[in-house]
């Protein structure tokens, strides 16, 4: 692909690894840009390493460590002659001080600036801008160093409460209360856990919403005050505040509440000047009543559906951005093709509270289809350590219908095979396919509610045999061990006994 000679970006330096790293690389090919990989010597012959034009190998005494180090990231941006760093979700992709250095050093952030990292990123801050430009927020008690001040005030808000970390994510320093008696231990421990994973121990209260949809906008801005949305994301399934199946557009939203949620979205994302890609996200009560949740200054690990639906590319749109070219689209062009579910493929034991697995990923067959996208960093023989989150790969699935792509959901996951490594993948399938998600019966419990329909059922013992023999023949060594000739004998040549 011939890339304008003006555009201001030639080669991209991707601050992340697995799936998403893949998933940039894929898109920096098809504009025909440069890629630049990095990665902890414990990853070395990883998938986006193997895929990016050129690697770089990060030191620290985790690989995690390494790849939260700011310095050693952007000195490999500039060593290799990249223009720009495209974060991906996590790691330093909600880092205002990344973001700023960053752009000292020269070079093209991909994302938000950062400004509108801090003031949007920080749980706090976003509600009280949101608040202040019209955007619903639940009743909160903000932080303050007096415990017993803050629970006085909390329970003057009534029960149940919400706990959280105000640098949080991913459900960590956050916690349900139920009573006053139980507000102050709660508020101690999620304190204690926002220092220790975010090194910020500020907290907050807000009202919880029973049984709430957990529904996300997608968003575009160009920083000049034009924003667009891209229809509405529902995230209701969730197991320890962390989605596992998300869908677009919502289960059965009305027009009307959807349009008014979309466009609650957008208005904040003018009102911040917002640039780049971000999301925002709302709590929808069963009321209809829906409050602003926080805003994620970043591309998020669901936007595949969005893509699926809208027909764009979001990675090359942030990249346009990025380089001053504006929104890919105006508002009134967005079209909505369609239904589109996501399945978090993850290393873990539903049978044991979703606990994170290892081990070695001995066969990977993945189906192949037009509507389907499975989106991994996965080869056979990889470890599966506890260095990383436990999620392992993305199954994206489109159908003209929400029906028609829960059943191609069900065909798929039935299909994918995924062996060395316990995993999600049949406990999604009995998600997908229960009565209640058909009907679009979601919410935050959903998991927990429907704990012992999900279950699975008890193998029959003359159905067992027949399973442990397929997986065993799934593995090289095994079909080596049982059915090769020694190389001793073999170089004997025929003979017989």
């Amino acid at each position: 692909m011939t890339v304008d000679p003006d555009f201001p970006i030639r080669k991209v330096l991707i601050a992340n690894r697995g799936e998403i790293a893949c998933r940039i690389i894929r898109s920096l090919r098809a504009m025909g840009l440069g890629s630049v990989a990095v990665h902890h010597a414990a990853e070395a012959g990883a998938l986006h390493v193997r895929m990016a034009d050129q690697a770089v190998e990060l030191f620290g005494d985790t690989p995690v460590a390494a790849h939260l180090d700011t310095a050693q990231i952007i000195a490999a941006a500039t060593t290799t002659g990249a223009d720009a760093i495209h974060p991906g979700y996590g790691f330093l992709s909600e880092n205002a001080d990344f973001a700023r250095a960053v752009a000292d050093a020269g070079l093209i952030f991909i994302g938000p600036s950062a400004d509108s990292i801090a003031l949007m990123g920080d749980k706090i801050s976003s509600r009280e801008f949101a608040q202040a430009h019209g955007v619903p927020v639940a009743p909160s008690v903000m932080p303050t160093d007096d415990l017993d001040e803050f629970a006085r005030q909390a329970a003057q808000i009534g029960f149940p409460l919400l706990i959280k970390a105000s640098a949080g994510g991913g459900g960590k320093g956050m916690s349900i209360v139920r009573d006053a008696d139980g507000l102050i231990p709660a508020a101690r421990l999620a304190a204690s856990e926002a220092q220790r994973y975010f090194n910020d121990g500020r907290i907050y209260a807000e009202l919880y919403v029973e049984r709430p949809r957990h529904i996300e906008v997608q968003i575009l801005g160009d920083g000049e005050n034009g924003a667009i949305h891209l229809h509405e994301r529902e995230c209701s399934i969730q197991r320890r505040f962390q989605k596992i199946v998300e869908e677009a557009p919502s289960a059965a939203l009305p027009p009307e509440l959807a349009a008014e949620i979309c466009a609650a979205a957008v208005r904040l994302a003018q009102a911040a000047s917002y640039r780049n890609a971000g999301t925002v996200e709302f709590i929808l009560a069963p009321d209809g009543r829906f409050y602003f949740l926080e805003m994620n200054t970043r591309l998020q690990v669901e936007h595949p559906v969005t893509e699926m639906i809208s027909g764009l590319d979001l990675v090359a749109a942030q990249i346009n951005i990025a380089a001053g070219r504006g929104l890919p689209i105006r508002q009134d062009q967005l079209r909505r093709d369609g239904h589109a579910i996501e399945c978090r493929i993850c290393a873990e034991d539903p049978e044991r509270d979703f606990m994170p697995e290892t081990g070695a990923i001995r066969l990977l067959r993945v189906p192949q289809a037009p509507w389907l996208r499975f989106e991994s960093g996965l080869t056979e023989g990889e470890a599966v350590t506890a260095d990383f989150d436990p999620m392992l790969a993305k199954l994206v699935v489109h159908g003209a219908s929400r029906e028609q792509a829960i059943e191609r959901t069900l065909d798929a996951l039935r299909e994918l095979t995924l062996l060395g490594v316990t995993t999600n993948i049949d406990y999604l399938a009995r998600v997908i396919d229960s009565p209640a998600f058909r009907a679009g019966d979601l919410h935050t419990g959903f998991v927990a509610q429907h704990a012992q329909a999900l279950a699975p059922a008890p193998m029959a013992d003359d159905a067992l045999a027949p399973v442990l023999i397929a997986a065993a023949l799934g593995f090289r060594e095994f079909r080596q061990a049982v059915f090769d000739v020694p190389a001793l004998h073999a170089a004997i040549g025929p003979w017989r006994n």
